[in-house]
């Protein structure tokens, strides 16, 4: 079923249109984690090809959501100080089930986020 995820931009109340999101697998014993995509999101706020990962490319372990907060919101017209309250939003989580669906969406501000997994 895969991995997706949905950025909304609280401050503005629309989909965070724009942002640039990497996906790293961060499982590997002492390893580095390893970058498995980049994507920037569309009008949505959603990755424009459909799942960030696929149901072949999704295994049991550990991964790593960064959101690229700060130059979305500098891109919008922002003002953020410097160095920003929020620059990347690093999201770290575990899949045990890679047969399920996972869905990390992240609400946003420059100042705040929240997140959960979803359906």
């Amino acid at each position: 079923m895969g991995l997706s995820t949905h950025v909304l931009d609280t401050m503005h109340g629309t989909p965070a249109a724009g942002m640039a999101v990497a996906l790293y697998a961060t499982d590997a014993d002492g390893a580095l984690p390893r970058l498995l995509r980049r994507i920037v999101l569309n009008a949505d706020g959603r990755n424009p090809d459909g799942p960030v990962l696929d149901s072949a490319s999704f295994h049991r372990g550990t991964y790593r959501l960064c959101f690229s907060v700060a130059d979305y919101f500098r891109a919008r017209g922002v003002a953020l100080p410097e160095p920003p309250f929020l620059d990347v939003v690093t999201l770290d989580f575990g899949v045990a089930d890679p047969d399920q669906h996972y869905h990390v969406p992240l609400l946003v501000s420059p100042w705040s986020y929240a997140t959960y997994r979803g359906s």
